[in-house]
């Protein structure tokens, strides 16, 4: 078969099967092989397992998952019975879709543009363009291009005056930040790939927090990185925000002594979190001694739309840091827009010129007009695009607030300070029940067993708080109907895909 096809290890598949949680009927466990068939064909429908890809050997896949070769070799008979596997000899066996089936539809993926009109999207977390402040800055942006066309227009290290003016912006949040410091890459997931080439390997521990970003965990699994989850505590209850465990985090650092540790400390994603400074100094603490770097993802951390104007807000992790122990990835793309692609890595002088060496063999640059845009809007007019952006998220944080209780009055939150989502308890029904009767439904749901490292929160989603706000109470109306339907017996596949396998 042709040589192009991605390649899934059995260790990484094992990674992806445990999460692929199937909703679970009130039956005694069905046949190990239909379950296995149905994760690997709810990992291909959604998007996680890409179409054609290679997977591996019966005899591999059943030594990695302590299974018996028969019960792979039936699984992998019953996926190509239904179009989902297709396999030569000499050649393999690669994920495909049954004919006439739609492509994947991913939650955590954008609408197609010509699905918008029939599709509401409760899956991406990204807001509109600030208008008409991006159109402003775009039209000065190429007043200037001419300026840089003279040249090859490769910038590793990005257009200097986007770098001094997203290290001003470091300085005036509390961390003094110099532009050598400051690496602009193509969105913040360049960044975070960057990062995770250089600073860790396959089989290397990574500490995640649970629940966390989806995509960052996919790119982690993918690597061959071995994930340890570290759950989140809610010591005031479940209505009133969650804080990071330290005792659990101190157990893993000291235990698993993992290479790096990913977190979201300012208006986390999914659920909104702001993680006080004095539990910021003992983490960095804690990460001190078991030699752990702290990778921060600030993507969302200018998104305080529920902090009073007056709060002070904790300072940068990375200025409490006084052995270059942190890395930190931010972005334009969650306060300005996702359409410029412009993110930024702040770490050490001496790791940006090694990042700087290593993305050009992948990436030589992020575009210069964009990098242009972006610049100006982080300039004078800054204060009011945040000020424009933050009123937007809160009046759509408002209106679910009244739209969920009155449709969904089982369904609970913790009201978050900021950030672009709400991490919302389904009453015990299914996440991923939710998520399969939307697409039937025309609704995109994001299942909560997507931000967990090994497959935890089948009872939660995440609706991102990207609808306008008068748009809600239609956009909640339709999610009580498929939450209807999928509580009445919308799941996914047959009941012998019904249980998940321990892998």
């Amino acid at each position: 078969m042709a040589d192009w096809h991605t390649t899934v290890t059995p260790p990484a598949l094992a990674r992806l099967l445990s999460t692929a949680r199937l909703p679970a009927p009130a039956t005694a466990r069905r046949p190990a092989y239909r379950t296995l068939a149905g994760q690997i064909r709810l990992l291909v429908t959604e998007g996680r397992l890409p179409v054609g890809a290679r997977l591996p050997a019966e005899r591999e896949l059943a030594t990695a998952l302590e299974l018996s070769r028969t019960t792979v070799a039936t699984a992998y008979e019953a996926l190509r019975t239904d179009g989902y596997l297709r396999s030569r000899r000499g050649s393999g066996s690669w994920t495909t879709l049954p004919e006439g089936a739609p492509p994947p539809s991913d939650a955590l993926h954008p609408v197609p543009p010509d699905e918008q009109n029939r599709t509401l999207d409760l899956g991406v977390a990204a807001l509109p363009a600030p208008q008409p402040f991006l159109g402003e800055a775009a039209a000065r942006a190429v007043e200037q291009l001419p300026r840089y066309a003279a040249g090859h227009g490769h910038y590793p290290t990005g257009v200097p005056v986007l770098r001094e003016a997203v290290a001003r912006r470091f300085t005036e949040r509390g961390l003094p930040t110099t532009p050598d410091q400051i690496l602009i890459t193509t969105g913040a997931m360049g960044g975070l790939h960057l990062l995770q080439r250089v600073l860790i390997g396959r089989g290397d521990r990574v500490a995640v927090e649970a629940p966390t970003y989806a995509h960052t965990l996919q790119a982690l699994r993918l690597a061959e990185a071995r994930l340890v989850p570290v759950p989140y505590a809610w010591p005031d209850g479940p209505l009133r925000g969650p804080r990071w465990d330290l005792a659990e985090w101190r157990r893993v650092l000291h235990g698993a002594a993992p290479r790096l540790a990913y977190v979201l400390p300012d208006f986390h994603n999914p659920t909104g979190a702001l993680i006080p400074e004095d539990q910021r100094r003992e983490l960095l603490a804690a990460a001190r001694t078991a030699g752990t770097v702290v990778l921060v993802d600030e993507t969302t951390t200018e998104l305080g739309w529920g902090v009073p104007p007056d709060a002070p807000l904790p300072r940068p992790m990375a200025a409490l840091d006084r052995t270059a122990q942190v890395v930190t990835v931010g972005s334009a793309g969650k306060l300005l827009w996702g359409g410029l692609r412009i993110g930024w890595v702040r770490a050490a002088p001496a790791l940006v010129r090694r990042l700087a060496s290593e993305r050009v063999y992948s990436d030589v640059g992020t575009p210069v007009l964009d990098q242009l845009i972006a610049a100006d809007l982080m300039g004078e007019t800054l204060p009011a695009v945040r000020a424009h952006q933050l009123d937007r998220l809160r009046a759509t944080a408002d209106a679910f607030g009244a739209a969920l209780p009155r449709h969904l009055p089982g369904w609970s939150y913790a009201p978050p300070p900021g950030g672009l989502s709400l991490w919302v308890s389904t009453d015990g029904l299914s996440g991923a029940a939710l998520a399969l009767a939307g697409e039937r439904g025309g609704v995109r749901i994001a299942s909560g067993n997507r931000f967990g490292a090994d497959g935890a929160f089948e009872h939660h989603v995440r609706i991102p708080l990207t609808v306008p706000a008068p748009a809600v109470p239609a956009a909640v109306e339709r999610l009580a109907a498929v939450a209807a339907q999928a509580g009445s017996g919308g799941r996914f596949g047959t009941a012998d895909d019904s249980q998940p396998l321990a892998v």
